[in-house]
Order: structure tokens, then C-alpha cells, then sequence
């Protein structure tokens, strides 16, 4: 039977009015909730809910730094390994390929004079002094690591820098990578003075990019990629690295690889709660190793 006007309305009809009393998430407005941020008590759905000493709180009071729900940095996104998005994940990349190719310039307009002080060697007789790693110039082991012999090897070593350090950038974060590259070069520099001729000089990033390869490799399957190209290209690296025409410190690229794949297992495999203990401390270690070598080596020369 039709319902004559004037009369109330059926429970059919009251559905819509009580959706319509509720308030809805300021920052999602298709969404409905009954909760009000305790700050600023705007509404606030689920999503938007960040827990304070005493009820919630909308995202932007947190970020204000109200003091009492958590942290800004406990809404920001994280990577794989717990780092911070970013807004350029290349960022690093670009620099440390800038200062590769600002200290080559160097290297070009001042000449071996430049190159021989801060490249790598044990120990050896150099502008009739004694000088090299075994005299104290442990530094030689850092710097060593921005020198390149020629145009061909910055080529090669930017270029997959490029292509290997931006991904992993991403992938890990700003402070991690840094962290990965710098131990992972300085593992190759330790293996090279370790095992290298005390006169053979050693100069080259291809140490820390050998790292970031065995970072790479982790990630790849840590997240069940196909291997089979970075081995590759691995496979291919190792042989020019061993191939006798080359003249290449294969201890660099070994001691590089090692740590990579040790500070990369880590970052990446680290346990959510103990994350940062995890990640640098294994960093830091494998700091303590080369250490270690570099004190052994010295004994050894002196």
C-alpha cells in the first residue's frame, strides 16, 4: 500500500539520515568515524590514527611535535631496510660520482705528484723518503679509493656506479648506503694492503662498487628476483678482474665484494626490532676487521 503524505517514515528511510550525522576524516573525506583527534579534534578515520599517551592524534599534530603521541619520523615511509624515503633516491649516487670525477680532474691537472700521495701502497721508497700505509699513512686507504689510472676505468667504474648504486640507494636509504659503501671500500683497501706487494699501488672505487654488487645480489634474492643477470655481470667483472692483461688489484675487488655482501646481508635481513643494532653493528665489525688486517700487515713491513 502507497503511504500517504504527512505520514512517518519507514526505517528504510532513516538508514541515510544517521550515515549523514556522522563527521568524516578530514583527510579522507569518503571516509565516516566517530574519533577526534584529542589535539586539534578534527575527525580522524583508522588510517589516520596515531597513538598518544592518552587516546589518538591526527598525523599533522604529530608532526607539529605536540609531545604526546609518537615521533614525526613514526608516520614517515620506510625502505626495504628501514631507512627514510627520499625525494631524490639518487642523491648519494650523484655526489660520490661528482667527487670521483672533481678529484680525477685534480689527478689530470696536477699530475702523479697528486696521485702518489694518496693512492694505496704498503710501504716503499718515494721521493727519497719511506712512505705508504706501514708509515703511518693510514689514510692512503680512503683516499684511494676516489683516484683512477685512466679514462677507461673512471668510465667503467661511474657507469656502474650508476647503475648499481641507485637501485640499492632506494633500496637501503641514505645512511645505510653510505654506510655500506665506505665499509665495503675499506674492506678492499685492507685486503690489498694485507696481500698486495708492499710497492704495488692500489687506486680505484671498484672495491666499493664491488660491495655494492654483493649488496645487490642480496637484495635480488632477498626479494626473489632473477639472479641471473647480476651474476652475470659478477661472473663477467671477476674474469677481467683475474685476467692478467689488466693489471688489476683482484684484492680490492675481492675484500670490496666480501664486505658488501656481509654489510648488505645485514641491512637488508636485519630483524624489525633490532634493526639498527643489527645493521651497524655487523658495519662495524667488519670496520673492526679491517683494522685488524691493516695492524697485521703493518707488523709485518716495520
Amino acid at each position: 500500500m502507497d503511504q500517504p503524505p504527512g505520514s512517518p517514515q519507514g526505517p528504510r528511510d532513516q538508514g541515510p539520515q544517521d550515515a549523514r550525522s556522522l563527521p568524516t576524516c578530514y583527510r579522507h573525506p569518503d571516509r565516516e568515524t566517530g574519533i577526534r583527534c584529542t589535539r586539534c579534534e578534527r575527525p580522524i578515520c583508522p588510517e589516520c590514527m596515531v597513538s598518544a599517551s592518552v587516546g589518538f592524534q591526527c598525523p599533522d599534530c604529530v608532526r607539529s611535535g605536540s609531545g604526546t603521541g609518537h615521533s614525526p619520523a613514526a608516520t614517515q615511509p620506510r625502505t626495504l631496510a628501514g631507512g627514510t624515503v627520499t625525494a631524490d633516491p639518487r642523491l648519494v649516487t650523484k655526489i660520490l660520482i661528482g667527487i670521483n670525477l672533481a678529484v680525477y680532474l685534480v689527478q689530470l691537472s696536477v699530475g702523479d705528484a697528486f696521485t702518489d700521495r694518496f693512492d694505496l701502497f704498503g710501504r716503499a721508497l718515494l721521493s727519497g723518503q719511506l712512505q705508504g700505509v706501514a708509515e703511518g699513512q693510514w689514510y692512503r686507504m680512503l683516499t684511494s679509493m676516489f683516484l683512477h689510472g685512466s679514462y677507461v676505468h673512471i668510465l667503467f667504474n661511474m657507469l656502474s656506479l650508476w647503475w648499481i648504486g641507485g637501485p640499492l640507494e632506494a633500496a637501503l636509504g641514505r645512511a645505510r648506503y653510505l654506510t655500506l659503501y665506505f665499509v665495503s671500500g675499506l674492506a678492499g683497501s685492507a685486503l690489498s694492503y694485507l696481500l698486495a706487494a708492499p710497492n704495488q699501488p692500489s687506486l680505484g672505487a671498484s672495491g666499493a662498487i664491488f660491495g655494492l654488487f654483493g649488496a645487490t645480489a642480496v637484495l635480488m634474492r632477498r626479494l626473489n628476483y632473477d639472479m641471473r643477470p647480476v651474476i652475470a655481470l659478477l661472473v663477467i667483472n671477476l674474469i677481467f678482474t683475474f685476467s692478467p692483461g689488466f693489471n688489476i688489484a683482484w684484492q680490492a675487488h675481492v675484500g670490496g665484494l666480501i664486505g658488501g655482501v656481509l654489510v648488505g646481508y645485514a641491512m637488508i635481513h636485519a630483524p624489525r626490532e633490532r634493526r639498527n643494532l643489527t645493521q651497524y653493528g655487523v658495519s662495524a665489525l667488519v670496520l673492526v676487521a679491517v683494522v685488524v688486517a691493516t695492524l697485521v700487515r703493518t707488523a709485518q713491513l716495520t
